[in-house]
């Protein structure tokens, strides 16, 4: 019998007594051999095995060499292969469990044998399981939260605590997707133009889904800002046999708007165009004088711009869909845009108030990140460099780490 076969018996017979019952939980290590006589393979392994029997296809001196190291460090043999590139002879040994892997480890460093001795690592996948990103069955529906990258945008603010003043007609509070979300109601046109017996008018449910309905609630849509907080003033009627047309006044909406301020409202939204009037002017300025941005529609291209458009300091929003601009202002989607109905339902609406929401809802979010956001600030962040408004590049300007698909 030759030596190999000896030896081999011989560590078979110390091991198997030392051995007995440890399994996989004795500590691993790795250690590197510098490759000697035949080639190696290709870098790649070999199952688990003994030496015996030349099953490494490694040169007969490292082979040697690694069962030396075993018998003189207590190591038992768990797996071995040849890395040609590098030309080592790789093992990862097995310690016994009581053992000192640190000092095995600095012992084998010192060994000039060995190439390399090193803990054998654990490493982890860097992807987790995907989940949708809202339970909300709609939001693939809603053309205007993709076009404006608003899911990307909600991983770094969703409005938390910002105040957003809805100036329009009244609202159905009792929609699942508004109850408990709106912090205060009043109703300054109901002295000459009730609200209808349900108390819930179309145009003013419309503009609050866009902005914020609720989000991972299991049903619907999911708004633009889903946290932010709502003041519905309702400043407008909606006109009977109309289909959900509304008109305001200077004396309702002045006095909306003087609510909307002592409120301390962060943002007003004005889904809403008209004439030029001097009253409401001086409102608006003053209201942005004080911080607060004032979003507003414009209307459709060719009509002349008037209030709120035209006042300086406010963000006039056309809709995207009414093709080229014919003078400056934001642009966002406002065309087939799903949102909210009365009576616990949903619907699409078209048009520059639509934009003008999704605007408003954009701005919260940036408030939300930025509560000091100046009109002007938030003008810039969402004017350049996208032709449509985009939320995601808004806050991006505010976290550089925000991506944008």
């Amino acid at each position: 019998m030759g030596w190999r076969p000896v030896l081999t018996l011989l560590l078979a017979l110390v091991h198997g007594a030392a051995w007995a019952g440890d399994g996989d939980e004795a500590p691993a290590i790795i250690v590197a051999l510098a490759e000697h006589g035949q080639a190696p393979p290709a870098v790649g392994g070999t199952p688990r095995g003994s030496y015996g029997g030349g099953s490494y296809a490694a040169g007969l001196s490292s082979q040697a060499q690694a069962e030396a190291l075993a018998v003189d460090y207590g190591l038992r043999a768990d797996g071995a292969w040849a890395i040609a590139p590098l030309k080592l002879y790789c093992l990862q040994f097995r310690l016994a469990p009581e053992a000192d892997v640190a000092a095995v480890l600095a012992a084998l460093q010192r060994d000039p044998r060995v190439q390399l001795a090193q803990p054998s690592n654990e490493f982890e996948t860097l992807a987790e399981r995907s989940e949708p990103a809202y339970n909300d069955p709609y939001v693939g529906l809603q053309r205007g939260f993709a076009a404006m990258g608003v899911g990307e945008a909600q991983r770094w603010s969703r409005g938390e605590g910002v105040r957003v003043a809805l100036i329009d007609t009244g609202l159905d509070a009792d929609h699942p997707e508004l109850a408990g979300r709106i912090d205060g109601q009043r109703d300054f046109a109901g002295a000459d133009h009730p609200p209808p017996a349900t108390g819930a008018e179309r145009h003013g449910t419309q503009m609050a889904g866009v902005i914020a309905a609720a989000a991972n609630n299991g049903q619907g849509i999911v708004g633009v800002a889903p946290q932010a907080r709502l003041l519905a003033y309702r400043a407008c009627w909606e006109l009977a046999g109309a289909g959900g047309a509304a008109r305001c006044s200077s004396f309702t909406l002045a006095r909306a708007l003087g609510a909307a301020i002592a409120a301390g409202a962060d943002v007003i939204n004005l889904s809403l165009a008209g004439p030029p009037d001097p009253l409401l002017a001086r409102l608006t300025e003053y209201a942005i004088g004080r911080g607060i941005v004032v979003v507003g529609a414009l209307p459709p291209a060719g009509a002349r711009p008037g209030f709120p458009g035209d006042v300086a300091g406010v963000l006039a929003v056309r809709s995207s869909d009414d093709g080229p601009p014919s003078g400056p202002g934001l642009a966002a989607p406002g065309r087939d845009i799903l949102t909210l109905a009365p009576g616990g339902r949903y619907d699409y609406a078209t048009g520059s108030s639509l934009a003008a929401a999704q605007v408003s809802g954009t701005v919260a979010l940036l408030r939300a990140l930025s509560p000091g956001l100046s009109p002007a600030q938030a003008r810039e962040d969402l004017a350049a460099p996208a032709a449509v408004a985009s939320a995601c590049l808004a806050v991006r300007r505010l976290r550089a780490q925000a991506r944008c698909d």
